[in-house]
């Protein structure tokens, strides 16, 4: 019994310190969005803001990005995004999935997750997150357009910084 009292007052304030020692993991504090149409602040943002979006998310995102429309080819980058993502939407997307758009071309991108989820049926993705990262003037229709499909809408304002 001597032994055990002895060992443990030996151990425990060595393993008191351990603990105090172990390294303490930093939250980093969430990014602003970008003010400019710079494409790597953008790159940037949205690999900040869609991980602090997936709680609860197995698989990897589908992440949708769109450059400013003073981009000299923005008509056709928009043109074959739409596409990409009606396709996307129209194969279906199961539960647990997370989809995000984002684009300083706010209204642009609301045009375009509108079109993507036109058609769909109803209630067919429950438990599927949609990340619309954007201005307040678009989050509404935005909304309105996704409510159908059952999905679980996350608007992220880009314009509170």
């Amino acid at each position: 019994m001597t032994r055990l009292i002895l060992i443990a007052l030996l151990v425990l304030p060595f393993a008191a310190c351990k603990k105090a020692e172990a390294p303490q993991a930093a939250v980093k504090a969430p990014m602003s969005a970008p003010t400019t149409d710079d494409r790597q602040a953008w790159v940037d943002y949205l690999n900040d803001v869609v991980p602090r979006n997936m709680a609860g998310i197995a698989n990897q995102p589908y992440v949708y990005w769109l450059p400013g429309e003073a981009t000299p080819d923005f008509q056709d980058q928009y043109d074959r995004l739409l596409e990409k993502a009606q396709a996307d939407v129209a194969r279906g997307i199961i539960a647990g999935n997370l989809l995000a758009y984002g684009s300083p071309a706010s209204a642009k991108m609301a045009d375009l997750v509108i079109a993507a989820f036109d058609g769909v049926p109803a209630d067919s993705m429950k438990n599927v997150r949609v990340l619309f990262i954007g201005q307040p003037a678009d989050n509404e229709r935005v909304k309105a357009a996704l409510a159908p499909a059952g999905v679980d809408y996350v608007f992220i304002d880009t314009s509170k910084q």
